[in-house]
């Protein structure tokens, strides 16, 4: 027997067990589902967050106070985390950084739950609040759909202008930008002008990232500051070659703004855009194995599943065997037979596995708003996983078809 003769035996054989064979048809459906459709979810996630960081750009720096987690050091003492950046720090840094036009924003984080009112019309409170400068839109992810971000002389002077995140359009405006520009809102009783819109972001970059306003750097200060407040410092240099120089540069100048001795380590340290989506690749790549184990765990159970059925079908199918080998078929030829029909059913369950893992994965896309790519990678995968499943848990019963004696398996009953 040929292939194709082979398979439409196999398929003649599902027919005839068509509930035991959809069954397990089901669990490895289930299993490639879980292979195919996390994987190209987690793919899908990730595409949507380099985007996000290539808009950040992967020549961006910042430059944070030492972690707040303790570490030791090589003496074995603690190492006490940095103290904050200061607004004067901040500002020195910003107007002595000079390298090949690289351009250095700073920002402070004001609150988190801040309500907005627009006439009759307020947010609940879980708004938050930024003060940033004229370069802060440039060095960061966020772009504006409308308007205008401040200038120099509005983030350094006492003024009430405001930029609003997307969801205050939506909640204040009923999703009408252009009426929102022009108009004064209340920040916590405050009266702010709004000069600028920015696009709209999605959940996949957090679940406040369109619901936030920004507001000049002084004005934050006065209204949110105090003692030891943190003031970040972001860089964004003109290429990617030269990151490396710049990160140098920053690491002396804040040194010496931060009057650190030649002895003294840094109590700052410098972050790269590049190094945090590194960061996140490495942990999806956990994720990733754990979704192949798991998936593999389920396709055992249904490799098993599938022996024994294909066991019952040995043992119900005896006496064909034996017609079978007295009308000339080799003990390979019913060994190939057997072996085809649970790979079929296998590839069977891999083929329902991949679409339902498909749309899986077309639905996360769709809810992050991201791109989606056929994961022929993922798919092929998939494929070759139910071979070898097909291959694991017919061959024991493969043999053993191919081992019966034709004369006694014409006698069986």
């Amino acid at each position: 027997m040929n292939l194709l003769e082979n398979i439409s035996e196999a398929l003649a054989s599902i027919r005839s067990n068509l509930l035991r064979s959809l069954l397990t048809l089901l669990i490895i459906a289930v299993g490639i589902t879980c292979l195919v459709g996390i994987l190209t979810a987690i793919d899908s996630i990730l595409f949507k967050m380099n985007d996000n960081f290539n808009r950040l750009g992967a020549n961006a720096i910042s430059i944070r106070p030492l972690s707040e987690t303790i570490q030791t050091n090589r003496r074995g003492k603690n190492e006490k985390p940095g103290s904050a950046i200061t607004f004067e720090q901040a500002l020195r840094f910003k107007n002595d950084f000079k390298y090949s036009g690289s351009l250095v924003s700073v920002e402070a984080w004001c609150e988190s739950n801040a309500t907005i009112k627009y006439m009759d019309k307020k947010t609940n409170p879980t708004v938050v609040v930024r003060g940033i400068d004229e370069n802060n839109l440039s060095v960061s992810s966020y772009e504006l759909e409308l308007g205008r971000s401040f200038t120099a002389s509005e983030a350094l002077s006492m003024t009430n202008r405001v930029v609003i995140g997307s969801e205050i359009v939506k909640l204040l405006f009923n999703e009408k930008a252009d009426k929102a520009l022009g108009q004064d809102i209340s920040i916590n009783g405050d009266i702010f002008k709004v000069i600028g819109i920015l696009k709209e972001k999605g959940a996949a970059s957090g679940g406040n990232s369109d619901r936030r306003v920004l507001i000049p750097l002084l004005t934050a200060k006065a209204k949110y500051g105090f003692a030891d407040k943190n003031y970040n410092v972001s860089i964004a240099t003109m290429h990617t070659d030269e990151v490396a120089a710049s990160i140098e540069k920053a690491i002396g100048l804040m040194r010496l703004i931060r009057n650190l001795g030649p002895g003294d380590a840094n109590d700052f340290e410098i972050r790269k855009s590049d190094s945090i989506l590194a960061t996140l690749k490495e942990m999806t790549a956990t994720l990733r194995w754990s979704t192949i184990i798991i998936a593999l765990l389920t396709l055992l159970g249904a490799a098993i599943g599938l022996m024994n059925i294909m066991l019952v079908t040995v043992t119900e199918r005896t006496k064909e065997i034996g017609v079978r080998k007295a009308l000339g078929a080799t003990s390979r030829n019913v060994l190939i037979q057997f072996l085809t029909e649970a790979i079929v059913i296998c590839l069977l369950g891999g083929i329902v596995g991949i679409i339902l893992g498909i749309g899986l994965g077309f639905g996360v896309s769709l809810l992050i708003q991201g791109s989606f790519v056929i994961p022929w990678l993922w798919m092929t995968l998939g494929l070759v996983v139910c071979i070898f499943v097909g291959l694991f848990s017919g061959l024991y019963p493969a043999m053993k078809a191919s081992k019966l004696d034709p004369i006694e398996s014409l006698r069986y009953e």
